[in-house]
């Protein structure tokens, strides 16, 4: 017996349905492992087989989700720009004057570029440039991130001497360039070493606002 049309339409619609909700279902486990690829391979190392083969899906599923691997780059690195902004922007909430909250952001951001996730790794080893068609948008997120610590070095009562654009860039540099050098089980945690950092840009301007 020939069903109704309207029926047919309602099961076809249905079953689009099913096929729409279990595809966005598997959106986290793209972004996962998409991360893990980026931070092992590199932007340009990573291939889109590598990163779909491994959760069951084809390589040209990829582009329901995502027009291009740099779109997918650029959803990796806001994840990660996002959960490393929330832990700095929870840290500076719970300090008050300005050394202690610069202190507090430099110990989150640090905690959290060292924690070895493969969403920091990517953000802290993947330059804009590596993937030129969404080096505008990573730049902007980087910079909208960074922004913070601009705003935290301006509160400092520093000597005017002081270029505080040149005493950011520094410290982000020294921050960033740890997931190089540190290794677990060392002389220091993450957190005692930002400490250091910091207590080392306010002993200098110490010593420039007392003359010495």
């Amino acid at each position: 017996m020939k069903k109704p049309a309207g029926e047919d339409a309602a099961s076809l619609a249905r079953g689009k349905d099913k096929v729409t909700r279990r595809s966005h279902n598997r959106l986290p486990q793209l972004l996962d492992q998409a991360a893990q690829v980026f931070a092992k391979n590199g932007y340009a190392g990573a291939s889109v087989r590598d990163i779909v083969r491994p959760i069951g899906m084809l390589p040209g599923s990829l582009y329901y989700h995502f027009q291009t691997k740099e779109e997918l780059l650029a959803a990796v690195y806001r994840v990660g720009v996002q959960r490393i902004s929330a832990n700095v922007d929870a840290a500076i909430a719970a300090a008050d004057d300005p050394w202690s909250r610069l202190e507090a952001a430099c110990v989150a951001h640090l905690s959290a570029v060292l924690d070895r996730t493969d969403y920091s790794s990517v953000v802290i080893r993947i330059r804009p440039s590596d993937a030129p068609a969404a080096e505008e948008e990573l730049s902007a997120l980087r910079n909208a991130y960074e922004a913070r610590f601009g705003e935290l070095v301006a509160e400092l009562p520093l000597d005017a001497s002081v270029n505080r654009r040149d005493l950011r860039l520094l410290l982000m540099g020294a921050l960033n360039w740890s997931q190089t050098w540190y290794r677990e089980g060392g002389e220091l945690k993450p957190e005692e070493i930002a400490r250091r950092f910091v207590g080392l840009l306010k002993l200098e301007s110490a010593n420039k606002m007392g003359g010495l």
